[in-house]
C-alpha cells in the first residue's frame, strides 16, 4: 500500500489535525514533512482540547509511530514543552514512538526575535507572521548557515558553529533593528540540556525508516501543515508561508520518491477563512454572516489566538488546489458551522478584468481585481452535530456536499460536523 497525504486546501486551519487524529486509529506511522511551530493543530477527545504544533497528530494513539521529517524547522524549546505537556497527559509514554530526523533544521530564539523584528519593521504592510522565526530558520537552510537536529548532540564544536550563525544575526538585531544580540555561549548551555532530553527521540535516518514502512506495506500518513494557498511558489505570495505546504513537498520533505504516494486527501471548511494579510475574495467583511462564522466556528488561531476572517466557501480556490496537489479525495471539515443559516453562497467563477474566470489567477496583483459570482443555496435549520450517518443529513445540507462534490468533479470521502472523533461521518473508507 502506498502512502496517503494529508493536505489543506485552503488558507490553513481547515481541520487537518482532528482528520490526522481520526485517521491515525488505522495508521502505523504518520509523518510531519514541512513547516514549524506556526503550525497548530486541535484535537478534541472525550471534549477535551489537545493544541500540537510540532508533534504530528498521530501521537494520541499509542500504537502509531510518529516521525518529523528533514523538511521541518524545529523550534527545540517548543519541541520539548509540548513532548513534557502530552506525557503528564497520558501520552507519549514510549519515546521509540517520537522519532526526530537528524537532518531538521533547529530554530532557535534569535530565529524569533529576527522574525518579529522584521514583521515590527514593515509597520502597516505587515506580512502576518506568526512571528516564530520559520522564516529566518528556513533562510539558514538555504544559506547552509543552519544547525541542523543531529549537530546538538556534537557539544564540541556546537558554540563554534553558533558564534558563526550569530556573527550576521547580531550585527542585524543590534544595529538595524535596535534589538539586543544573544550570547553564542548561553545558548550552548540551553541547547546542551535540551539534547540530552531530546536525545531518546533521535534517528539518525528517518528517510530510511519512511522506505522500509511503505516497503513492508505499512499504512503511512503523511500529515501537511498550513493550507495550499500559502505556498511558498503557489500561493498568494507575499502573503506566504516560508516552506512549501502543497502534496509534492511531502515526497521532498520526508525523502521518499513521489510513486511512493497512492491518494491525497485534501481537507477544506465548508466555509473560507484565512488570517493575517492578503487576497481573499469570498471574504464577507463587515458582513453579519462573517460575524456568525466566526462565533460559531471558534475561528481563532491556535497558534497565535488570532481572529480569523472568514468567508463563503470558494470553489475557485479549490480547483487550483486539486490541481497543483493532485488531490484525489476531499474532506470536508465544520459543515456544522452552517446550520441555522437561511442562505448559502458557493462561490464557482470569478470576474475578472470582464471577463468571467473559473480558473484561479496566479498573476500577481490578479486575485485582488477578481470579483466573485456566487451559485445560491437554501440552507438549513437543523443541528447535524448528533448525526452519525450521512444519510441521515438534512436534504438540503446534503444538496450542499453533493452540489461541491460535483462542482469539483472529487469525491468527498469524509464529512466532520463537530470537533470530536466521534462527530466524524465516513462516506468511504480510508483503507
Amino acid at each position: 500500500m502506498g502512502g496517503i497525504i494529508v493536505i489543506g486546501a485552503q488558507w490553513g486551519d481547515e481541520g487537518k489535525g482532528k482528520v490526522v487524529d481520526v485517521f491515525s486509529a488505522e495508521a502505523d506511522y504518520v509523518i510531519r514533512y514541512q513547516g514549524g511551530a506556526n503550525a497548530g493543530h486541535t484535537l478534541t477527545v472525550d471534549g477535551k482540547k489537545t493544541i500540537l504544533h510540532l508533534i504530528p497528530s498521530g501521537i494520541l494513539h499509542p500504537h502509531t509511530t510518529c516521525i518529523i521529517g528533514s523538511g521541518v524547522v524545529l523550534d527545540v524549546e517548543t519541541l520539548h514543552e509540548e513532548i513534557t505537556t502530552l506525557q503528564k497527559s497520558g501520552f507519549l509514554q514510549r519515546p521509540e514512538q517520537l522519532l526526530i530526523s537528524d537532518g531538521a533544521t533547529v530554530l532557535l530564539p534569535y530565529h524569533r526575535a529576527l522574525d518579529q523584528a522584521r514583521e515590527e519593521k514593515r509597520g502597516l504592510s505587515k506580512i502576518g507572521t506568526t512571528g516564530k522565526g520559520i522564516g529566518p530558520a528556513y533562510e539558514d537552510r538555504a544559506s547552509r548557515k543552519a544547525l541542523l537536529f543531529g549537530d546538538l548532540f556534537h557539544h564540541d564544536s556546537l558554540e563554534a558553529k553558533l558564534e558563526a550563525s550569530l556573527q550576521e544575526k547580531n550585527f542585524l538585531l543590534e544595529h538595524f533593528y535596535q534589538k539586543p544580540p544573544f550570547s553564542a555561549k548561553e545558548l550552548t548551555e540551553k541547547i546542551k540540556h535540551l539534547s540530552e532530553q531530546l536525545a531518546p527521540y533521535r534517528c539518525k535516518n528517518t528517510s530510511q525508516v519512511i522506505y522500509k514502512a511503505l516497503s513492508a506495506k505499512k499504512k503511512v500518513l503523511f500529515e501537511g501543515a498550513q493550507g495550499s494557498l500559502l505556498d511558498l511558489l503557489h500561493g498568494t505570495y507575499p502573503y506566504v508561508t516560508s516552506s512549501s505546504t502543497i502534496a509534492g513537498s511531502a515526497c521532498v520533505g520526508s525523502g521518499i520518491g513521489p510513486t511512493s504516494i497512492e491518494k491525497v486527501i485534501g481537507i477544506t471548511k465548508a466555509y473560507t477563512t484565512r488570517v493575517g494579510a492578503g487576497p481573499f475574495p469570498t471574504e464577507l467583511k463587515n458582513d453579519p454572516i462573517g460575524e456568525w462564522l466566526l462565533n460559531k466556528g471558534h475561528e481563532y488561531g491556535s497558534t497565535t489566538g488570532r481572529q480569523r476572517r472568514c468567508g463563503w466557501l470558494d470553489l475557485v480556490a479549490l480547483r487550483y488546489a486539486i490541481r497543483i496537489n493532485g488531490i484525489t479525495h476531499l474532506a470536508l471539515m465544520k459543515l456544522d458551522v452552517l446550520s441555522g443559516l437561511e442562505q448559502l453562497k458557493i462561490c464557482t467563477a470569478y470576474e475578472l478584468d470582464g471577463k468571467t474566470i473559473t480558473d484561479y489567477p496566479v498573476t500577481p496583483g490578479a486575485l485582488e481585481r477578481a470579483k466573485t459570482i456566487y451559485k445560491e443555496m437554501p440552507g438549513w435549520k437543523e443541528d447535524i452535530s448528533y448525526i452519525r450517518s450521512a444519510k441521515e443529513l438534512p436534504k438540503n445540507c446534503l444538496n450542499y456536499v453533493q452540489t461541491i462534490a460535483s462542482e469539483l468533479g472529487t469525491p468527498i470521502d469524509v464529512i466532520s460536523v463537530g470537533p470530536g472523533r466521534e462527530q466524524t461521518l465516513w462516506i468511504r473508507p480510508l483503507f
